[in-house]
């Protein structure tokens, strides 16, 4: 009985422990980190300092700084930078949350 209730806490523990996944879309080709990401719907996760963007088996990690705005965005949000020609993912506001991610 005992290992039965230990089990059942453990899986618990373990599916707390899972990042929470979000959605995002890019309108038209991007750079995340130096990585060119083609146009389409895109998962992510974020740990810790770092956000993970994951599409079919492709995937990419970059640095990012965790803000808190003063009120919830509606919906996700890419902020780009086009100084270069090609549009540079510079931040991410979280739809239903108060978070934003900012590129490193």
């Amino acid at each position: 009985m005992k290992k039965a209730i230990l089990s059942v806490c453990l899986l618990a523990g373990m599916a707390f422990a899972a990042a929470k996944s979000y959605t995002v879309s890019f309108l038209f080709p991007v750079t995340v980190d130096g990585m060119e990401l083609k146009a389409g719907d895109y998962t992510f996760e974020l740990h810790d300092q770092k956000i993970v963007i994951k599409h079919g088996h492709q995937t990419t990690e970059a640095a990012v700084k965790v803000e808190t705005g003063d009120a919830r965005y509606a919906t996700t949000t890419v902020l780009y930078d086009n100084s270069a020609g090609k549009y540079k993912v510079s931040a991410i506001q979280v739809g239903g949350t108060n978070m934003k991610l900012v590129m490193n």
